[in-house]
């Protein structure tokens, strides 16, 4: 029995059967140190998520494709360009009956989907890649809105522990992993974030047929952004005793807002990333 309810032909979900779903989950969520998280095995039911497999073995140009120290042989596929099965599960699980099993689940009333999918979309790290541990992006600016909560849903069959791309909590001083997860088939992972919430899949993909790493992702926000608070982009963090390198490239963008009035900021620093800065 899938943790949310979903016909996998229309994919309309049970709205009440997954607002309780989210309430019986809801205590052991929130209860967990050093943030709120969760995971969830059979999330929704397989054949759905055995058709969105078969639509992705054809992918489309990727919007973003990452490969530096801190994030290598990573991509990212909007939903508007995905097949229309997998689209619309996208556009699914930004209505009304998930988000009301998300906000039962935290205890986040108010939470809002992001309709672009800054940021989300099909995350794909190629055999050889990995994602550092990091703090996510506080602040949706096109939006204004505040970023809560992100939900990751794992695409991959068969996977085992040593294949790597386990996604793993981190406490909020870096110094010890709280928990792992492998990306199983049907898995689903999620967490509120803020500026310490250390997370990441640092270990390399390392799967015996060259398969890649994939899942879903999808981030909440809530109206809460106010001019007191500081935006800030993805932060990484070294893990303690590895060869995990600080990101230079944060650290300067850093320097330079500091330093530069917040018109000219804006104006400059896309440019300088794209060079590399």
């Amino acid at each position: 029995m899938p943790v949310i309810p979903m016909d996998p032909e229309t994919l309309a979900i049970d709205a009440s059967a997954a607002k309780a779903a989210g309430a019986a989950a809801a205590e052991n969520y929130r209860n967990r140190t050093p943030y709120p998280y969760g995971s969830f095995d059979d999330f929704l039911p397989a054949e759905v998520l055995d058709r969105v497999l078969e639509e992705l073995k054809q992918l489309p140009e990727a919007e973003d494709m990452f490969n530096r120290p801190q994030e290598k042989l990573k991509s990212s596929y909007l939903p508007e360009r995905l097949p229309p099965y997998t689209r619309n599960l996208f556009y699914v699980l930004n209505s009304r009956p998930f988000v009301r099993f998300l906000e039962e689940m935290t205890g986040i009333n108010g939470l809002i989907p992001d309709p672009y999918f800054a940021g989300g979309g099909v995350h794909v790290v190629a055999n050889g890649g990995h994602l550092d541990i990091h703090a996510d992006f506080n602040h949706n600016q096109k939006l204004n809105l505040e970023r809560r909560l992100n939900i990751l849903i794992y695409l991959n069959k068969d996977w085992k522990e040593e294949y790597g791309g386990s996604f793993e909590i981190w406490n909020t001083d870096m110094t010890e992993k709280v928990a792992g997860f492998v990306p199983l088939f049907n898995r689903m992972c999620c967490f509120n974030t803020g500026s310490d919430t250390w997370h990441g899949n640092p270990e390399t993909v390392n799967h015996p047929d060259g398969e890649p790493r994939m899942s879903l992702a999808l981030y909440y926000y809530t109206a809460t952004w106010d001019y007191t608070r500081k935006s800030h982009t993805t932060l990484f963090k070294p893990r303690p005793g590895t060869k995990d390198q600080v990101d230079r490239q944060v650290k300067r963008a850093d320097i330079l807002q500091e330093v530069l009035p917040p018109v000219i900021f804006r104006k400059v620093i896309g440019r300088l990333q794209r060079f590399g800065f």
